[in-house]
């Protein structure tokens, strides 16, 4: 799946960066309107790291990985390349979907890549002291590289309550007329290597979900695994979210039936590839990119980031979005 052309790096180079409070001033937004980045901010993810929140995307004018930065979830700040240099066995271009997670006191960047030995997109890791980066790729080739499934793509790390890490994942089926599953294994306490075996939790079956299901997130609240992913073809407004619950992290994990439960609405078209963050009053909100309505394809327009409320209870998920309106804004502390 094509997740950013250098077609549109012109276009989003050239478009001033929009939040929503003027300026971005100091005081934090009492409300705000999405989306939160009116710019090119494809597959976003979203770190909680102090009383800071960084945000990573897929390649783009801002780099391989480009990273923003944000005192209250609201007004964002380009702070540069995360990434600036890749690994030797990557080929430049196709960076995707990067996400962040803490480990044995230093931050692991989990991409997408295009892999040059196999011609696939594979799934690499990079370290940094600082989640500002600038990371540096770790190991001579690929973490995860399912070459007969198509490549893998979309990693996304996990850490239990227990403090044991996990990397999900979705091999690139769709790529090779193949069936797509996400995937979760065992990581280990630095999260540079996989351990243990690849526990294939769902794929694509649904007929909302066409061929393809991707961009997993794993949250656990209580008792229950939220297992959130994305659908359909990304370049179109069938794009959207749905979810499936689970007892156990490796499941098995039951599809809602009330799915998909972030789909197009209005303006907003094609909402999809999200991550979880947590506001200073522990309210969980959910950021993703979408299309504008009668924009959408890298060729036309670009998939600004936005942020809506998320619960989690009793194994259900509510997003309340994709809103068009002022809401209330993300708490900020003191």
């Amino acid at each position: 799946m094509l997740k950013c052309a250098p077609a549109l790096l012109a276009l989003a180079a050239a478009l001033p960066l929009l939040t929503s409070g003027a300026g971005g001033g100091p005081a934090p937004a009492r409300t705000f309107t999405n989306p939160v980045v009116d710019a090119n901010f494809p597959d976003p993810f979203i770190l909680r790291s102090g009383g800071a929140y960084h945000a990573y995307a897929t390649n783009g004018a801002g780099g391989n990985v480009p990273h923003m930065t944000s005192r209250d979830l609201v007004h964002w700040e380009r702070a540069g390349d995360a990434l600036p240099t890749l690994p030797d066995w990557v080929q430049p271009g196709l960076t995707w979907a990067p996400e962040v997670t803490r480990l044995r006191g230093q931050y692991v960047l989990y991409f997408t890549a295009r892999d040059r030995a196999s011609g696939r997109q594979c799934i690499g890791a990079a370290v940094s002291a600082s989640p500002a980066g600038p990371f540096r790729g770790v190991g001579s080739g690929p973490l995860v590289c399912q070459v007969a499934e198509g490549g893998s793509i979309d990693a996304s790390p996990f850490v239990d309550q227990d403090g044991r890490a996990y990397l999900l994942w979705k091999n690139d089926g769709n790529c090779c007329n193949l069936a797509t599953h996400l995937y979760v294994q065992p990581l280990s306490a630095d999260g540079l290597k996989l351990t243990g075996k690849a526990t294939a939790l769902i794929q694509n079956f649904a007929l909302w979900e066409g061929n393809v299901i991707e961009a997993p997130t794993l949250y656990r609240r209580g008792d229950f695994y939220y297992l959130l992913y994305s659908a359909g073809p990304f370049d179109s407004d069938l794009y959207a979210v749905g979810y499936a619950v689970a007892r156990k992290v490796t499941g098995p994990y039951r599809k809602a039936p009330e799915n998909p439960i972030l789909v197009s609405k209005g303006e907003v078209a094609g909402p999809g590839h999200q991550s979880v963050v947590t506001d200073a009053a522990g309210q969980t909100w959910l950021a993703y990119h979408a299309w504008t309505q009668g924009q959408i394809g890298d060729d036309r327009g670009y998939r600004s980031m936005r942020l809506d409320k998320i619960s989690f209870r009793d194994g259900a998920v509510k997003v309340q979005g994709p809103t068009l309106t002022p809401q209330p804004a993300p708490a900020v502390a003191p």
